[in-house]
């Protein structure tokens, strides 16, 4: 019996997302991080800098806590993340369900992802100057029964919850659109220990007559 289509797309995804899961606590040896000190520019600065008349996905900004460049995966490598510091990957495979994933290492840009906390505005820019925003409505931890291996079930820490790898990818990756941001939870020195999956939903448009958003962005 031959699979079906649906099955063989099913089967190659969860087979990527498995190998996200490996990829992003298997950090480089050589990285090329910027150190610690680190300034935050304001939002119009960062947002002029990033931009390259594209409409690819060029950055992300959170006040007070984040702004750092969005690179693309390569598209002969669906498992890749960034090994620089202050850089954050978007998941291609996400985009092909109309969702924005964004992957980084722990040790690096992923270290801002534990700190952002629901109800934190999200706001991605554009190479063409377009700009979204997103609000965090949910944070998602899970501990990996199996660290090491692509095949392991993961636990949620804060209800009772268990979910394999492809009931993961679908609950993070599907449904109406969304941002994920996803990098792995160091705990009891094993530093793959779980996943963080922060999830932001569209924000609601702004309902004062006459008032232009743009002028109250810091």
């Amino acid at each position: 019996m031959t699979l079906n289509a649906q099955t063989i797309r099913n089967a190659r995804h969860t087979s990527i997302f498995l190998a996200i899961f490996l990829s992003l606590f298997n950090t480089p040896l050589t990285t090329l991080a910027m150190g610690n000190a680190f300034a935050l520019p304001g939002f119009i600065d960062f947002s002029k800098s990033i931009q390259n008349g594209t409409n690819d996905l060029r950055g992300v900004y959170v006040a007070d806590l984040l702004a750092l460049p969005v690179i693309q995966q390569p598209s002969s490598n669906a498992t890749f993340v960034s090994a620089n510091d202050h850089e954050i990957t978007q998941f291609g495979m996400a985009s092909h369900y109309g969702n924005v994933g964004l992957l980084a290492h722990n040790t690096l840009s992923g270290k801002s992802f534990s700190q952002l906390t629901v109800g934190q505005e999200i706001r991605l820019i554009y190479g063409d100057g377009k700009v979204e925003y997103f609000i965090v409505t949910e944070i998602l931890r899970y501990q990996a029964t199996q660290p090491t291996s692509p095949y392991s079930s993961f636990r949620n820490i804060d209800k009772d919850e268990t979910l394999t790898a492809e009931q993961m990818f679908k609950r993070v990756y599907l449904g109406d659109r969304h941002v994920t941001l996803q990098t792995c939870i160091n705990a009891n020195g094993n530093s793959s220990w779980g996943r963080l999956f922060v999830i932001a939903m569209p924000m609601p448009k702004p309902q004062t007559v006459g008032l232009n958003r743009n002028s109250l962005i810091k």
